[in-house]
């Protein structure tokens, strides 16, 4: 089964997860969607952290040193971000963070890999900006999102045929700057709430 969501939350996600596996659903991969194996309805812990890593020998090294503290790892790859831990047993460890600044830890590294991707991406909003990529203009007058010369003085059946062929074309110019505007300040906000939930978590022991 597939399950399209987004969580900014890690202990909104942990929860969710659970009653998935109430409902007998198994947690498999995750990668713009959550998929799931169908299994026998269960109660589980789950737990989730964000690492990257370089290498293969440091994501194994992680792994390993969670499954010896009873936590097994069933979703995540070393440069996806977010890594999934199940609890194999009532012997395990009751968290895989030590304290809280290390489970606060997993916010602030996605703070800024989120703010990361919003820096990344608003020196080509600029460039787009300036540049003859896209025409804001062309909402008050869509005509100059057009290029083909002569376009508005044909008729007929070769009009139609110059006219379709272009508007996809005109489209994208007329919107890819509310696209990319729309992508930068998800990411700038994702930022912003990832380092909220950090400070937050720091602050529960307060």
């Amino acid at each position: 089964m597939t399950k399209f969501k987004f969580f900014a939350d890690f202990d909104k996600e942990e929860k969710w997860l659970g009653k998935m596996a109430e409902q007998g659903y198994q947690l498999k991969r995750v990668f713009l969607c959550y998929k799931f194996n169908s299994t026998q309805p269960e109660r589980a812990i789950f737990k989730i952290d964000y690492r990257t890593f370089k290498n293969d020998q440091d994501f194994l090294d992680y792994c390993t040193l969670f499954e010896d503290s009873g936590w097994q790892h069933i979703a995540g790859t070393k440069q996806s971000g977010s890594q999934y831990f199940k609890k194999t047993g009532p012997e395990g460890d009751a968290d895989i963070f030590s304290d809280l600044s290390s489970r606060a830890g997993r916010y602030k590294r996605l703070s800024y890999m989120w703010l990361s991707l919003s820096t990344a991406w608003l020196p080509l909003l600029i460039i787009m900006l300036t540049s003859d990529w896209i025409r804001i203009g062309g909402f008050l007058n869509p005509k100059t999102l057009y290029y083909t010369p002569g376009l508005w003085e044909m008729e007929g059946l070769n009009f139609w045929r110059h006219f379709l062929f272009e508007t996809p074309f005109a489209l994208f110019r007329g919107f890819l700057v509310f696209f990319w505007i729309a992508i930068v300040l998800l990411y700038a906000f994702s930022a912003i709430k990832s380092w909220w939930l950090y400070r937050k978590t720091l602050n529960e022991n307060i």
